[in-house]
This record gives structure tokens, C-alpha cells and sequence, in this order.
């Protein structure tokens, strides 16, 4: 099977193509960080338009470097949600239009079920296991059960981790994108200085919370003034908060791993999936974690974490080879949780 994958959900345009050796037969991202470097974050009307100036010039050259045309694809699959809803529309009505012209089947993906079996992809991971999904705008425990069968069983009750390290970084003045200059800083600096709350640290169940921790940073900065604000000081501020997280997730994902050992004690794999997975620090930490609980730590390489079509041609025919197929009536969705039924949280809105 081969099946081209398109991924348009935020500020990546991304295109490729998987077939079920799991080889990767292409894989195009083209990055909008220049575009949205001026403003300090995402727009998602800027990301739209860019999305539908390259996409087609992006498909045609993810088809040359897989040496494919569409009459040798199986199925073409797409993000269909959740995501900035303009983005998410250019590439889900792309998607539409190929299968349509060349009669291929057509399967919206959810973008989050693309993080989530990448693993399956990389490393051949077997279900189930316990998923720790981490990114701008989700922060997950979800235990996988199989394809599209996802049991919630933590979430962020405020801000996303990514969402924090971001906002973090901006309130430092550390550039953009904020995770990875965070990250880079932090590296660097003294993560004992400056004493940061860990949120809901020794608590019962796996919810997360990070707004707390933000609004601690921003306090300490206040503290200071303009002129104390140190490269120093900065540094060691941006390590505190890295560690603050590291602390704060390897307890809520503690509780989280007692939890899926006694429902399925066959279960043996934390699976870190999402951008925030590409954190080094956080990586270790939860190596360390894994390593007490005997279980083993798998999250794609680094490259597959942020957004790409990688992950979504292959959870495409994950589910294609399940034989399911989507119409073409397909509505993009901005809001598309893993398990719908999963209880909300106080306080988290659609993040739950």
C-alpha cells in the first residue's frame, strides 16, 4: 500500500508519502516561522495563505521524490482537524481534490491520532500503551488501545505544555519559536535558583496545570528590574521553569503509569509523542521514570515529533488497511478529541 499524506493543521506545510513496508518514501516540510517571526506567534490567516500558495508544488514534489504518480497511490489521506480551521480547510479540500481526480480513496486524519501512531511507524510499537501526548495545544495521558481507540485519562486542566514553555519564553524576550530557545537557554543556567511551584505535584489521577508556573515566572521577572534582567539571570530563570516542568510531569505521568500497569499489566511502553517530545531534557527525565517503573520509553525521532505528513499518511493507512474510508463530505473540524467521551475538566475548556 502506498498513500500520500498532507498536513496543513498550523504553521507547517507538509506533504509525504508511506507505504506499508513502513518507508518513508517522501517527506516535504516547508516551515512558516519567518513569516510569523515578526508577530510573535502563529496567524492563523497568514498560515492559511501560505498553506494554499505551496501545497501543490509541495504534492508534486513529494510524488517526484517518491518516484510515484497518483494512479500508484492507494488512498490520500489528510489532516482533517483539529487545527487552525483556514489550514485545516486548504489541505483537506486538496486532499479531496486528488482522490477525487485519480478515484483514490480519501481519509481525514485526526492530527493528534497522527502523533499518536507514529510509534507503530518508527518502531513497531504494539497496542496497547500508555501515551503521554505533548504539544502547543494539548498536554494527554491517553492509554491506546488500537487504531481510533483512545481511553483519556489526564489532561491539561489550563495551559498546554508547550503553550508554557512559548508564553515563558515570551515574557523573557527569548525569540520565536519559544520552546526550543527556552530549551537552549535553559541548558545553560542554574535550574535551583529561583524556587517554582510543581502544580498539583502529589496530588491523586494525571491532570496536568501549568498556568500556575507561568504566572510565577512572570513574578520573579517583575521583581527585577529592566535593568537586573540579566542574560544571567534570564538563564537561570528559564532553567528553574524547564526543571519546574520536568518535575511536574514525570509526577502526573507517575500516577498515570501505576494506572496502566494494573489495568494491562501486559502493556510495557510510554509513548512521548507531540512537539514538545523534541525536548531533550524532558526526554531524559522520563527515561528515568520508565527505567524504575521496568518499562521502556519510545517517542519518534525528533524530526517526526513536530508536525509533518509523515504521521499523517501512515495513521491514513493505518486505517485504510482497517477499511475504512471517509466521504468527501468531510467537515474540517477545529476542535477533534481522541476519546469524545472522555469526562471534562473544570477550568480546561476545549483543551479537554
Amino acid at each position: 500500500m502506498i498513500v500520500l499524506g498532507i498536513e496543513t493543521s498550523c504553521d507547517e506545510t507538509a506533504t509525504a508519502v508511506v507505504n506499508d513496508k513502513r518507508e518513508i518514501l517522501a517527506n516535504r516540510v516547508l516551515s512558516q516561522l519567518d513569516d510569523h517571526r515578526p508577530y510573535g506567534g502563529v496567524v492563523p490567516e497568514i498560515a492559511a495563505r501560505a498553506h494554499l500558495e505551496h501545497l501543490d508544488r509541495l504534492v508534486a514534489e513529494a510524488m517526484d521524490d517518491a518516484g510515484v504518480d497518483f494512479d500508484d497511490l492507494d488512498a490520500v489521506a489528510c489532516t482533517g482537524g483539529p487545527g487552525l480551521i483556514g489550514g485545516v480547510m486548504v489541505g483537506t479540500m486538496t486532499a479531496k481534490a486528488i482522490a477525487f481526480a485519480a478515484q483514490k480513496p480519501f481519509l481525514a486524519v485526526n492530527h493528534l491520532e497522527g502523533h499518536a501512531l507514529t510509534v507503530r511507524l518508527t518502531d513497531d510499537v504494539a497496542f496497547p500503551y500508555l501515551l503521554l501526548l505533548v504539544s502547543g495545544g494539548h498536554c494527554q495521558v491517553l492509554i491506546v488501545e488500537g487504531v481510533g481507540k483512545y481511553k483519556r485519562i489526564g489532561t491539561t486542566i489550563d495551559d498546554a505544555v508547550g503553550e508554557a514553555f512559548d508564553k515563558t519564553a515570551k515574557m523573557m524576550g527569548l525569540g520565536y519559536p519559544g520552546g526550543p530557545a527556552l530549551e537552549k537557554v535553559a541548558a545553560k543556567g542554574d535550574p535551583n535558583r529561583f524556587g517554582l511551584p510543581r502544580p498539583l505535584r502529589g496530588r491523586p489521577g494525571c491532570d496536568f496545570s501549568f498556568s500556575g508556573l507561568k504566572t510565577a515566572v512572570r513574578t520573579y521577572l517583575d521583581g527585577f528590574p529592566v535593568e537586573q534582567q540579566t542574560d544571567e539571570v534570564k538563564t537561570d530563570l528559564a532553567a528553574s521553569f524547564q526543571r519546574a516542568v520536568g518535575d511536574t510531569l514525570i509526577d502526573r505521568a507517575r500516577n498515570a503509569v501505576f494506572e496502566f500497569m494494573r489495568d494491562y499489566p501486559g502493556g510495557k511502553t510510554l509513548v512521548l509523542a507531540g512537539g514538545v517530545a523534541a525536548n531533550k531534557y524532558l526526554r531524559g527525565r522520563l527515561v528515568e521514570l520508565t527505567d524504575q517503573a521496568g518499562m521502556e520509553l519510545v517517542a519518534p525521532p525528533l524530526h517526526l515529533c513536530t508536525d509533518n505528513a509523515v504521521m499523517i499518511a501512515w495513521a491514513g493507512l493505518e486505517r485504510f488497511r482497517l477499511g475504512e474510508r471517509d466521504d468527501l463530505d468531510f467537515k474540517p473540524r477545529p476542535r477533534w478529541p481522541l476519546d469524545p467521551e472522555a469526562p471534562k475538566r473544570p477550568g480546561a475548556g476545549v483543551k479537554a
